[in-house]
């Protein structure tokens, strides 16, 4: 019949049920997408678990210190090291990952729950890090690449976040200890902090609007919660005393340990550190006849104990028994050089002394070299020319020490000089390292003109 539409059945549509949400299709005639806003949590695609970065297998370095919070002998050991989506694998060898023997298997670090962080306190090697488990056990990995450790960390960094965030049944921990902290009932998924306290109501619950709508709210306990953290970081930072303040009153100290060597000697008003100075006294009283003098390592822990001391400007007595054992005067010496911001061989002097080292003719090395320790500045130059007049002293003693000018280049190169960029040419570097420095202990005489007055 004219005049009159025909309805298709198929578009009319019931009623919406009262309190329901209604949807919104986009259609042809829709100028513009309209989506649906729902009352439950939606998670975003950025929530879902990551896939991490599998490493399939490298030479590092493993020592295991804690076994579920109990301290153990630090014995480092090359592994061939596999990182899996869960937990990380060490082989004996490379072999060992392919044809696994009979009755033999890799041994497993889980990684879920686990916390990872750099550290320099642990050990005396550079590119270290740690990893303590959920059950307290620690263990620190090393290479000696920078480039390789920090690849390593960030990929391990990635497999504990991800499966730290796939399995929410993990016990809390604080870092450096193993004592678990209890779940707390406004984190997702964690349930009630006690089993007393019921289970909060899921009507409750953050509601969360993908789209950024300021119409759906937070609950009040939530938001009650939020201002009370607030308030109580406004009071903290506000009571907060000033840095001038808490040095005046003695609580924060300059620190001598990993302080540049000119800001210390500025401060102390010489031009070489008093601690280098009772250090190389010290062995000069009772240490040049020791064995292996500066090639063996003291106690680590009684060596932070007299860093500890010697940061918080403690009257220091190196004839004191606790520091008998002059390997740990020897190692606190060495510790202090190789946390120096900036080394004993200043970065922009590193190539200059290769070149010079490289020099055939022995008469203009030496000359080539002197001039370079005479460019440096004055506390470099003077804490230089005590150290290697001091070290032409340990030699005098060879026979009884058993030092040689090699042994001591090799101990001492990569702890006096460094490049300011890691290349990845550390193998290359450390024989120049130990060349420099065994060449300018032989020709010390010279170029410190030790022999003049």
């Amino acid at each position: 019949m004219a005049g009159l539409r025909i309805t298709n059945l198929q578009n009319l549509k019931p009623p919406a049920p009262q309190g329901a949400v209604q949807l919104r299709i986009k259609t042809s005639q829709t100028s513009g997408d309209r989506l649906s806003q729902s009352k439950s949590m939606v998670l975003q695609e950025s929530d879902l678990p990551q896939k991490p970065v599998e490493l399939k297998g490298e030479n590092l370095n493993m020592a295991k210190i804690s076994e579920g919070g109990k301290k153990q002998r630090k014995n480092w050991t090359l592994f061939w090291t596999v990182l899996t989506s869960e937990q990380l694998l060490f082989y004996k060898d490379r072999q060992q990952e392919s044809v696994l023997k009979a009755g033999s298997k890799p041994d497993v670090l889980q990684l879920c729950g686990a916390v990872i962080e750099w550290t320099t306190e642990k050990s005396s090697r550079k590119n270290v890090f740690q990893i303590t488990t959920n059950t307290g056990s620690e263990y620190l990995l090393q290479a000696d690449s920078n480039t390789t450790a920090s690849k390593w960390y960030d990929a391990i960094g990635k497999v504990i976040a991800s499966s730290t965030k796939a399995d929410g049944s993990f016990p809390l921990r604080k870092s450096n200890s193993t004592e678990y902290l209890p779940r707390h009932s406004s984190l997702p998924g964690y349930g009630s902090a006690s089993p007393n306290t019921k289970q909060r109501n899921p009507v409750h619950r953050r509601s969360i609007n993908v789209f950024g709508s300021s119409k759906l709210k937070h609950s009040t306990s939530d938001s009650a919660d939020k201002n009370g953290v607030k308030n109580r970081l406004k009071k903290f930072i506000i009571r907060r005393p000033s840095m001038k303040t808490l040095q005046e009153k003695g609580l924060i100290k300059d620190r001598v340990f990993g302080c540049n060597l000119l800001t210390l000697c500025e401060r102390e008003g010489t031009t070489v550190p008093k601690f280098v100075q009772i250090c190389l006294d010290a062995v000069d009283k009772r240490g040049l006849e020791a064995d292996g003098i500066y090639r063996v390592s003291g106690n680590l822990a009684t060596i932070q104990k007299l860093r500890f001391i010697v940061d918080q400007e403690e009257d220091l007595d190196l004839d004191h028994s606790q520091w008998e054992d002059i390997h740990v005067v020897t190692g606190a010496l060495k510790m202090f050089f190789r946390e120096l911001p900036e080394p004993l061989f200043p970065f922009k002097f590193f190539q200059p002394f290769v070149e010079a080292v490289k020099i055939k003719d022995q008469k203009q090395k030496v000359q080539a070299v002197k001039k370079l320790v005479q460019q440096l500045p004055k506390p470099n130059q003077d804490t230089m020319k005590l150290l290697f007049s001091h070290l032409h002293r340990v030699l005098g003693f060879s026979r009884k020490n058993l030092m040689s000018t090699q042994g001591i280049g090799i101990v001492f190169g990569p702890t006096l000089m460094w490049p300011e960029l890691d290349s990845g040419n550390m193998a290359f570097n450390m024989v120049y390292q130990n060349q420099i420095v065994e060449f300018i202990l032989i020709e010390s005489r010279e170029i410190f003109n030790l022999d003049k007055k």
